[in-house]
């Protein structure tokens, strides 16, 4: 397998510590609010290295940390859907107080919906999903390492800070030179005084007196962890000081990673991270996803339009994951069109005698998939599979059904089902395309007509309405 690394700024070959065992560390959501569809891209590119290995015979050892606690709402400086917010509470405990509920039972439900997202999307689970909440030990431990090598000190606030200038390759990861960083943020030009140095970053903050949740006891009185500090803490202790592959939006390139680089070398004294690897900015309808516009799209909003969420796996397929892409509902359903005929084209090869799987496309898929996940390349070899007239049907529903253990789109869901629609079905595919036509919604009067001509039902628009021909 070959990927972009960040750090490298190159396709490399991924090359794992221990042969034949894929360490990968997955940056999780903050669970405060439900993971939007650009959040779920990039654990899409995770769920992709993944199967990518596995079908290789390469077994994965991946975790996915759970920010529960410490992500403050300025914490990147760098806007997203919270764009505007320049204050420094907890995003938990900001929700919390909006929902008027405890913080952690705010945090745990919108962890049940992040998991509930991802099996939408036939993403694999992680191996384990260490909540930051019950990892507080662990970041103590890492904590006073540091205070003991000098990386970090604690600052006249009670605090304890990371020494930025104690870690002399800062920034080869995002670019960002100690020296070319000026004090404060794009929201305030108010520099931290309790720092000795305005780059330095929070290990651990202590608490105000008006903080009476997410807060601890430690050697350095009540309070909290810094976001950064988590990451290192979590994944030091489960994979270990050899991570081949770490993942995450390009969004957390700097400062999380960053940070989060320094300070897991600093304990580890090597490179800990072998290969960091960014999914790119999602627009949709041409522009930032965010609250203030009003576009911020869920997974849980298909379902409401009647799209099935594998639609929008399969619409992210049509782009790499390094590229920055523009979602629009248009190509949503142009995917969900293509997956509604696929199934049924498999459920149909599914009734010929079986046959050996196209050994020459399964072998360029896997290429393209290798290729830093070349998954346009991908699906393009998948269409010609489905054109070509010299494979039996037998062979084109064996490859299919085993590709789609790298594809994840469960292509072979309608198999052994009847394949006539009931008149129930139609009648109602019929009039939700006849309420769209209604609301002049062409794109998706044209997308239920193809999936009523999948079934078999031919409809012809004429000057009294729609009618079956």
């Amino acid at each position: 397998m070959r990927l972009y690394d960040t750090m490298q700024r190159a396709v490399v070959p991924i090359v794992s510590a221990s042969p034949g065992l894929l360490r990968i560390y997955a940056c999780g959501p903050t669970v405060y609010r439900d993971a939007h569809v650009g959040n779920m891209r990039t654990f899409l590119l995770t769920d992709l290295i993944r199967r990518t290995a596995e079908f290789s015979k390469v077994q994965v050892r991946l975790v996915q940390n759970i920010t529960d606690v410490g992500h403050m709402a300025d914490d990147t400086g760098l806007g997203g859907v919270d764009e505007g917010q320049a204050d420094t509470e907890d995003r938990v405990l900001q929700q919390a107080a909006i929902e008027g509920r405890g913080a952690l039972d705010v945090a745990r439900q919108y962890e049940a919906r992040f998991h509930q997202d991802l099996a939408a999307l036939n993403i694999y689970p992680a191996d384990a999903y260490p909540r930051a909440s019950e990892s507080i030990e662990l970041m103590i431990e890492l904590i006073s390492k540091l205070l003991e090598s000098n990386n970090a000190y604690i600052g006249t606030d009670g605090s304890v800070f990371f020494d930025a200038r104690s870690f002399s390759t800062y920034g080869e990861l995002s670019g960002n030179k100690l020296d070319q960083l000026r004090p404060g943020h794009r929201f305030t030009s108010e520099v931290d005084t309790a720092k000795r140095f305005h780059a330095d970053w929070a290990l651990w903050k202590k608490s105000g007196p008006t903080r009476t949740q997410l807060v601890w006891q430690t050697p350095w009185g009540v309070g909290f962890p810094g976001w950064h500090t988590e990451c290192s803490a979590m994944s030091l202790d489960i994979l270990g000081t050899e991570i081949d592959i770490h993942t995450g939006g390009i969004d957390l390139r700097f400062p999380h990673h960053e940070d989060e680089r320094a300070q897991s070398n600093s304990i580890a004294g090597h490179e800990v991270v072998r290969n960091w690897v960014h999914a790119e900015h999602l627009l949709f309808e041409g522009r930032k996803m965010s609250k203030s516009t009003g576009n911020v799209v869920l997974v849980s909003d298909l379902a409401a339009r009647g799209l099935d969420p594998l639609s929008l796996r399969l619409a992210f397929l049509q782009h790499r994951y390094r590229q920055q892409m523009n979602l629009t509902w248009e190509v949503i359903e142009g995917a969900q069109t293509t997956l509604t005929r696929w199934r049924a084209r498999v459920a149909q090869w599914a009734n010929s005698p079986s046959a050996p799987f196209a050994t020459d496309a399964v072998q360029l898929v896997v290429e393209a998939f290798n290729e830093d996940l070349d998954t346009p390349l991908a699906l393009q070899q998948l269409r010609a599979v489905e054109r070509d007239t010299e494979l039996s049907d037998g062979t084109k529903f064996e490859t299919f059904a085993h590709l789609d253990r790298l594809f994840g789109l469960d292509l072979t869901r309608d198999v052994g089902r009847s394949s006539a629609p009931t008149s129930l079905e139609v009648e109602g595919l019929l009039a939700e395309r006849a309420a769209a036509r209604a609301n002049k919604d062409w794109s998706g009067s044209d997308r239920l007509r193809d999936v009523l001509a999948e079934l078999g039902v031919v409809v012809v628009d004429t000057a009294e309405g729609q009618q079956i021909g």
